[in-house]
């Protein structure tokens, strides 16, 4: 039945339209205006109660008519101004899909000098004007608070916080301005069967340990030479064009204690950051890069 064709649909509810109003409009013929036969009071052989109370044939009221009438008459009139008569698109030619088109459109208009107009300032005139960083806090609230915080300090070792100089994918304007608008795919391989069981110790260690003076001479190093040195850089300074973290700092996404390193080794990491560019405009991406990239 999905695949009927509109106009089939448009046809039967038109007969069915049509069909009401031929019922409604014989319920108050035969109501009001149908002769009724009347027979002399003695041969009407109906039971009587309480003495003189006996059942009757009285018409409906008159105000049932004028009210019946009056919604007769309404249909009638909203029939010829709206669609209702199946593909008759009624005297106005009105539709949803026409006000919501025309609400858009009106909205469209409406902004885009302002939309224009934050695309022209730079991103030093936005972070300094507080009602663009309002707005920006608000659309930060609306479309990245769920994953991200209100604050944006991260949440649950799964969202990374937003308010440091730690991107795992740059903290540029360019680079955060990518972001926001493709979306990032990030993947940790699982070494577990990849690196031999007595290596994962040493290479936790050695992870761990980078950030150190001696950390050379750990036996881990050569496993992550090895493995490891590709994404993250021979000195584990990691990769925005991979989206590689930097091992050498304090700011571990899914964990810094050596339980979370391992198992970050051994099973993987994936993390997906979906794209907006379809769903946020221009002029909302720049006041969010402009909000991002503001000194804390």
């Amino acid at each position: 039945m999905a695949d009927m064709p509109g106009d089939f649909w448009s046809g039967w509810i038109m007969v069915l339209t049509l069909v009401s109003a031929a019922v409604v409009g014989w319920l108050i013929w035969s109501v009001y205006f149908s002769p009724t036969p009347h027979e002399p009071e003695e041969e009407l052989n109906e039971p009587v109660w309480d003495g003189d109370m006996r059942e009757g044939n009285a018409p409906a009221p008159m105000w049932w008519f004028w009210l019946i009438l009056g919604a007769t008459v309404f249909s009638v009139g909203y029939l010829m101004l709206y669609p209702g008569l199946g593909s008759f698109s009624g005297m106005l030619n009105w539709s949803q899909d026409a006000r919501v088109s025309n609400a858009y459109e009106h909205y469209q208009n409406q902004f885009q000098p302002v939309r224009e107009e934050i695309l022209a300032t730079s991103l030093d005139d936005l972070q300094s004007s507080s009602g663009r960083m309002n707005t920006a806090s608000r659309l930060f609230a609306r479309e990245c608070a769920a994953c991200h915080g209100r604050d944006a300090s991260g949440q649950l070792s799964m969202f990374p916080d937003l308010t440091d100089q730690e991107w795992q994918w740059g903290a540029t304007a360019e680079q955060v301005e990518q972001t926001l608008r493709s979306g990032r795919r990030a993947s940790m391989p699982a070494w577990s069967g990849v690196v031999e069981e007595s290596q994962l110790e040493p290479l936790v260690d050695y992870v761990m340990a980078m950030d150190g003076s001696d950390s050379d001479q750990m036996p881990g190093r050569a496993v992550y030479m090895t493995y490891c040195v590709a994404c993250h850089g021979a000195q584990g300074e990691g990769n925005v064009l991979f989206g590689a973290p930097s091992l050498r700092d304090d700011d571990w996404l899914y964990g810094g204690d050596r339980a979370s390193v391992l198992a970050s080794i051994t099973a993987g990491r994936t993390g997906v950051m979906p794209a907006f560019n379809d769903r946020l405009n221009d002029a909302q991406i720049r006041l969010l890069v402009a909000w991002l990239t503001r000194e804390q």
